[in-house]
């Protein structure tokens, strides 16, 4: 498939997938080379020094393949190695934040949360992040972790109770000992296609989707093809690519990935 200036989009697994969507319906001719780095996952447990290696290697292959623009649609290295991916990186990239200064200004009561997995809301470049973004609000910091993987797994999609049931659960007990939280942001971008869950869990709640902001600063960037999009994976013995076709099957994109090697 050749594609005409495409944007790369990646991260570890099938999250991104989200913001291949947003993108297609925002610039709906743009080419999109769409890279599933599964051979990565999860990148919520590497140190930073390894986010960055994989990161580089993602956007350098990316590169590679003729992007002229990648969006690392992951919130953890965004929040943790962009601005030395970016100072190594032959292409612009994107990151994808945590939207606390906008959770702030919709709470009424200043105190929220950001969900997200445990290395970016362990890391001294999250709180830093958080500390410059909350204005006079609280911002708590939670590991969403486990809700990933129901994700990742697919539970979510084939076993919808037993996902209700484990996010009414967590709610419950962030609510329980957080009573005050009234927004949360769905910071990994796993984490979205979990929103009617959330939404059930808490409808008292509002979640708010860290991807908006990533159409803004793309769009200089976009150009008119085709409208194509291939998709590329990696791969392990954990997760197969066959595995990761029947999740993009399952969420009704025609979309068959091809198998690259690991980076």
């Amino acid at each position: 498939m050749k594609l005409h200036r495409p944007i790369g989009i990646f991260d570890a697994g099938i999250g991104s997938y989200a913001i291949v969507e947003r993108v297609r319906a925002a610039f709906p001719a743009q080419d999109v080379l769409y890279f599933a780095d599964r051979a990565s996952f999860p990148y919520g447990a590497k140190s930073p020094q390894q986010l960055l290696e994989v990161v580089q290697r993602a956007t350098a292959f990316l590169h590679d393949q003729g992007c002229v623009a990648v969006v690392l649609a992951s919130n953890a290295p965004s929040v943790v190695v962009l601005e030395p991916l970016r100072a190594a990186a032959a292409v612009p990239v994107i990151g994808i934040f945590p939207p606390v200064a906008e959770a702030v200004r919709r709470s009424a009561s200043g105190k929220v949360a950001v969900l997200g997995v445990r290395s970016m809301v362990d890391s001294a470049a999250m709180q830093a992040y958080a500390a410059a973004h909350r204005g006079a609000g609280e911002v708590l910091l939670v590991n969403a972790s486990a809700l990933v993987e129901l994700v990742e797994n697919f539970d979510f999609v084939h076993r919808p109770q037993a996902t209700q049931a484990a996010i009414d659960r967590f709610i419950g007990e962030l609510r329980a000992a957080h009573p005050l939280v009234d927004v949360m942001t769905m910071s990994s971008t796993h984490l979205p296609w979990l929103k009617p869950f959330f939404e059930a869990a808490a409808p008292d709640v509002q979640f708010l989707d860290p991807a908006d902001s990533v159409l803004a600063e793309l769009a200089p960037h976009t150009s008119a093809g085709a409208g194509l999009t291939r998709c590329v994976a990696t791969a392990s013995a954990e997760l197969s690519l066959e595995d990761f076709n029947t999740a993009l099957r399952a969420l009704g994109t025609p979309l068959q990935a091809e198998l690259v090697a690991s980076l």
